[in-house]
Formats: C-alpha cells, sequence, structure tokens
C-alpha cells in the first residue's frame, strides 16, 4: 500500500518539475524511477530496492507476469490517447493544406525513409558495438525509431522556430508513432517464431493476422463507440468509463486473436475517432488525459525500478557512449538529410532538425514489455534491450531539453523576434483581419470555441484553432511559437480583458490588445492603453461597419498631419475604422486607441482601414482588399 501510494505521490511531483522546468515529463519519470530501483540498493542497508514492482518471495507489487498485463493495457490506453486527443481532432491540429505544400514530402521521407536509416544504422551499430544478435539488433533499432509529441512538444514549445521546422518534427512525431510500434511487433514475431525459412513463414502469417485484427477490431468499435455516443444510447455520466471500457475490451479481445494485436487495434481506434465529429469529444479528451498522465506517472516510475543493478552494469561501458553517439550525430542526422533531398529546406535547418530526435514513451513502453518477455523465455542477449533502449531516450530527451534552444540560436533557426499574430475570436471582423494580414504575409491564428467560426475561417485558408481560453492548453501549441502580437476581439469585453491578463507575457512579446467596451468608449479620457484601432469603435460598432462594407483599404499617406486628419474623420464617421500603419519597407504597425502615437510618418507610409472609403479622396489612388465575410 505504502509503495503503491509512494509510485502515484512521486509520479505527480514528476508531473509537476516537468511542468515547471518545461522538459517532458518522461525524463523525471524515469529517473525517479531508477532512484527508487535499482540505484536504491547502492545505499539500503540490505541491498534492497525501495521499490519493487515484481514479487521476489519477500515483497513487490505485482506477482508473476502482472506487471507485463498492467504494462500492456496502461500502454493501450496511452496510445489511444495520443493518437485521438494530439493527433487528428482537438485543437485544430490537422495536418493544412498549407504544410502540405511546403513540408508534406520532407514529413512522409522522414517517416519512411528516415525510419529505415534509424532501423537499418543502429541494428549496424548495436551488432558491431555489442555483438547481439541481428534479431535483437533490429528489435532495438525499431524500438528507438519512436520520437513521439509527448516528448517533442516540451523541447520546442518554449523554441520560436520557423513554422516550416517546428511542423515537420510535430508531424514526425505524431506519424511515426504507429510505425515505429508496428516495426517493433514485426521484429518481435520473427524472434518469438525462431529462425529459418518455415519460421519466417509463420512470422509473417502472424504479423499479417496482427494487422488483420488490429485494424478489424479497432475500426469496428470505433465506429460502434462512435454511433452509441451520437444516438445517447450511454448516459453522459457513464460516458468516460464506458469509452475506458470499450478501449481495454478491444485491446484483450484483439489480442486473444492475435497476440500482441491490440497496440495496433487501440491506435486504429483512436485515429478513427480522433477523426469523427463527436459531440462530447472535448469531455473525452479532458477525461483519457487526466488518466494518461496518472497512468505515465506510475508506468514508468515501475519500468524503470524494476531494472536491475546488474543491467546498468551491462551498458556501464564506452561502448554504450559510442552507441549513443553514433545515433546522434551520424544515423539521425544521415535520416534527415537523406529526407530533406529535393526540399527548400535550408543546411541550417536540416542541422537542427537532425539535432532534435528524443526518443519517447512508446519505445521506453514497448521496449520493458517484449524485452522482458524475451529474458523470461531465455532469449541471449535479451537483458540488453530495456536498459539500452531507456538510455537512448534518456539521454536524447536530457540532451535535446538542455541543448534545443542553444542549438537553435547556434544555427540560426531562433526567431530573435516573434511576429505572428494572434487574433481571440473568429468573427466576421477578425476574419476579414486575418486574411488581410495572412495575405501581406503574417503568420495569424485564429481563435474561437465556435466550430462554426472555425470552419468559415479555415475556407479563407487561415489557421483557426478551436480552443478554450480558460485552459492551459492553448500555451502548448507549438505552432504558436512565433506569435509576437495578441488582439482579443470577442464581443465580451470581459473575456477580451481576461485573455490580455492571462497571456500577454506568452503571446504579446510585442504588443497586446483589445476592443474598448462601451462604458470606455463613451469616456475618452478613461482610453485604455491596450484599447485596439479606435476609443470610438467597440466590437458592435466594428461589426456593424464591417457588414455594410466588408473591405479593407490602404491609402497612400504624405505626412503625419495627413495621418492625423484621416484619424479625425474616422472619430467622426461609424464607418471607417482605421486597422494598421504600414511603413515603406511592408511592416504592418497595430493602431491602438491611442492613435496618434505615431509622429514621424513620411511619404511612402500607408493606413490600412476597414469600411467605406474616405469621401474626399481619390478612390484610384487608394487599394482595396476585398476580403470574403
Amino acid at each position: 500500500m505504502i509503495e503503491l501510494a509512494g509510485i502515484i505521490i512521486l509520479g505527480i511531483l514528476a508531473q509537476w518539475v516537468a511542468w515547471r522546468l518545461k522538459l517532458p515529463a518522461i525524463l523525471p519519470l524515469i529517473l525517479i524511477g531508477l532512484i527508487v530501483g535499482p540505484l536504491s540498493t547502492l545505499y539500503t542497508e540490505d541491498g534492497s530496492k525501495l521499490i519493487e514492482p515484481i514479487w521476489n518471495g519477500n515483497n513487490g507489487l505485482f506477482p508473476g507476469e502482472s506487471l507485463y498485463y498492467f504494462v500492456s493495457l496502461a500502454i493501450s490506453i496511452i496510445l489511444f490517447d495520443d493518437e485521438d486527443g494530439v493527433i487528428l481532432f482537438e485543437g485544430g491540429l490537422t495536418l493544412k493544406r498549407s504544410e502540405i505544400r511546403n513540408i508534406g514530402p520532407v514529413i512522409t521521407k522522414l517517416i519512411t525513409l528516415g525510419s529505415l536509416t534509424t532501423f537499418f544504422g543502429a541494428s549496424l551499430a548495436a551488432y558491431f558495438l555489442f555483438g547481439l544478435s541481428w534479431q535483437l539488433c533490429f528489435l532495438f533499432s525499431a524500438l528507438i525509431i519512436v520520437t513521439g509529441p509527448t516528448v517533442i512538444t516540451p523541447i520546442l514549445r518554449n523554441i520560436p522556430l520557423k513554422k516550416d521546422v517546428s511542423a515537420i518534427l510535430k508531424w514526425e512525431g505524431i506519424l511515426i508513432d504507429p510505425i515505429g510500434a508496428l516495426a517493433a511487433v514485426l521484429v518481435y514475431e520473427f524472434i518469438s517464431v525462431g529462425e529459418g525459412q518455415a519460421y519466417t513463414l509463420t512470422a509473417l502469417i502472424e504479423f499479417g493476422k496482427i494487422l488483420l485484427f488490429g485494424f478489424t477490431f479497432g475500426f469496428t468499435f470505433a465506429h460502434a463507440l462512435t454511433f452509441l455516443i451520437k444516438k445517447s444510447f450511454i448516459p453522459h455520466y457513464l460516458l468516460n468509463v464506458v469509452s475506458l471500457s470499450v478501449v481495454l475490451g478491444v485491446f484483450v479481445m484483439s489480442d486473444v486473436f492475435a497476440h500482441e494485436s491490440g497496440l495496433l487495434a487501440v491506435v486504429v481506434m483512436g485515429m478513427v475517432m480522433g477523426n469523427t465529429n463527436l459531440p462530447n469529444i472535448k469531455e473525452l479528451l479532458y477525461f483519457k488525459e487526466s488518466l494518461s498522465i496518472l497512468l505515465i506517472s506510475i508506468l514508468f516510475i515501475l519500468l524503470a525500478a524494476n531494472i536491475n543493478i546488474a543491467d546498468l552494469e551491462l551498458i556501464y561501458t564506452w561502448k554504450t557512449i559510442a552507441l549513443f553517439l553514433s545515433i546522434v550525430l551520424i544515423i539521425r542526422p544521415l535520416g534527415v538529410f537523406l529526407s530533406s533531398i529535393g526540399s527548400n529546406l535550408k543546411l541550417n535547418e536540416k542541422l537542427f532538425i537532425s539535432w532534435v530526435g528524443p526518443r519517447g514513451i512508446v519505445a521506453a513502453g514497448i521496449a520493458s514489455l517484449f524485452g522482458s518477455k524475451l529474458l523470461s523465455r531465455g532469449e541471449a542477449g535479451a537483458e540488453y534491450i530495456t536498459p539500452l533502449v531507456f538510455m537512448i531516450v534518456l539521454g536524447t530527451v536530457l540532451l535535446n531539453a538542455t541543448t534545443a534552444r542553444i542549438f537553435a540560436k547556434l544555427v540560426g533557426v531562433f526567431l530573435n523576434k516573434s511576429e505572428g499574430i494572434l487574433i481571440l475570436g473568429a468573427s466576421k471582423v477578425s476574419r476579414l483581419i486575418g486574411d488581410y494580414l495572412h495575405k501581406n504575409d503574417r503568420h495569424v491564428v485564429l481563435i474561437d470555441n465556435n466550430q462554426s467560426n472555425i470552419e468559415k475561417a479555415n475556407k479563407l485558408g487561415l489557421e483557426a484553432i478551436s480552443a478554450n481560453i480558460y485552459s492551459d492548453n492553448l500555451t502548448d501549441n507549438i505552432e504558436l511559437n512565433d506569435i509576437g502580437y495578441l488582439m482579443a476581439l470577442t464581443p465580451n469585453s470581459d473575456i477580451n480583458r481576461y485573455a490580455i491578463d492571462k497571456f500577454q507575457d506568452v503571446f504579446g512579446e510585442n504588443g497586446s490588445f483589445r476592443l474598448v467596451d462601451t462604458d470606455e468608449m463613451g469616456d475618452p479620457e478613461n482610453n485604455p492603453k491596450e484599447g485596439l484601432f479606435s476609443h470610438t469603435d467597440d466590437f458592435i460598432k466594428l461589426t456593424e461597419a464591417a457588414r455594410k462594407y466588408p473591405s479593407i483599404h490602404e491609402i497612400e499617406l504624405h505626412d503625419t498631419e495627413h495621418y492625423e486628419g484621416l484619424i479625425e474623420i474616422t472619430k467622426a464617421d461609424a464607418d471607417i475604422v482605421p486597422l494598421f500603419l504600414i511603413d515603406p519597407d511592408g511592416d504592418i504597425q497595430i493602431i491602438t486607441a491611442f492613435s496618434k502615437d505615431f509622429t514621424d510618418i513620411q511619404k511612402g507610409y500607408k493606413l490600412a482601414y476597414l469600411g467605406k472609403m474616405f469621401p474626399m479622396e481619390d478612390p484610384d489612388k487608394e487599394e482595396v482588399n476585398n476580403s470574403t465575410k
């Protein structure tokens, strides 16, 4: 009881430390597991572990093979949550057309050619350094193919990068998870059935059964559960637990028909449900996210604690360092450079992508599961699998977590100034403004919890995310790393104020602005410093102007006096709203409610404004941006 409670407490503490230090949680979890496990035998009086996962006759949490049953079930839930929650549905994390155009081929090559490079390269390195059998070498290399979003995201979320670079690393981590897991399962089947032509045929048949039953069970039960949820056959208060039960049931049933197919089944189930517009998807995701955090916290302390000091002594050699360096400095860069042939990636971008390749949760979990199973069967050399994979996981996570930011600055992919603009609210006005900024080569992201507004923004080719500003998920989105401006344009003034207070330090590096409210609009002397566009226009007036004149115009300025004269006209005319000041170099500056702050305006500057055209101006001198509503 004490040991179990201790694991949960230590696991949650590790998660908090990871959040506080902005590290992948797997790093402190494994370190804690090693400290209370094999390393504790060095300082306990009787040489026993503080936490013994498997019952040894005197103490331990799990009798016999129960630990591995728990590991299998836990990994199934984690994989389901990983695929469902991170990949496809929530938060607008779909692979956008713009991303496909620029980096789609690179991502495809990374998860194919890059995976093959790692598979064969790491196998060769392990074979010549440790002298393991080819089967075990291939198992090791298959396990370390996987990176995973759970380790990539914490590393990248605080590094402002070019969008293409962060998108490549994000999508590689997401898409390679099931590929690595399948590769590991395939190799494991070959090892399990033995050698020779007949055994090879048997292994292929077994792998075929894994694919058949994994896809069949995952696809079928995903649609069945979706149907039940949509038809309200499951009461709301049972929705989460029923979903969990179905996931566990699918894993077990699939595994009964074909060993090791359960992992594939839950991955497929998660992917299918992630692409389904479920009415309660957010609640399901929040529940599974919380459950996954708890399971990960328990699982990796247990797995690390289950390693024996003798296993660590096996890899306490220069060969381990050589293996690690060969993977990080030779094999990973080789895979990246081969995958980026013919792409638009620059040398410094390729170098950074080559440097960032942390291995994750799936690698460590499956390594412990397969390594232990092979060891119990007496497979020669199987004792190396788990400690070597854990070494690669810990080493790459620690290396990337501590050096990625420095390396980004060193090779020149670090964005010294964040020019992206985050617009809170995706209403008609926000879409007009966002479309204008997007057409002027600014990275714009719209945030809204109204799915209809999100869809309308996406149809315009705008990046729009469905998100709740009261949660912390928004700050974890690596797609927002280059955001330096925040514009709160919702109809709710309280939400606008809250957004400014909460996110100005995260997304408002260069400025945080909001629309004035009705009270502030009626009191020009109480003009807020963060006021946006004009102190005479709140959301209602801005919306009305956009409804009547859904266009953004540009007018050339002569000097500061000309600019100030136009601003005075906008104050008197509710159908004209000043938005941006554009300098001769094309840089866009947001006009605040203190609209006369610009004092050095010369010929070549332009004023961008929403609404009807200035009445006394020659229309031929103005450029018109007719944006979609």
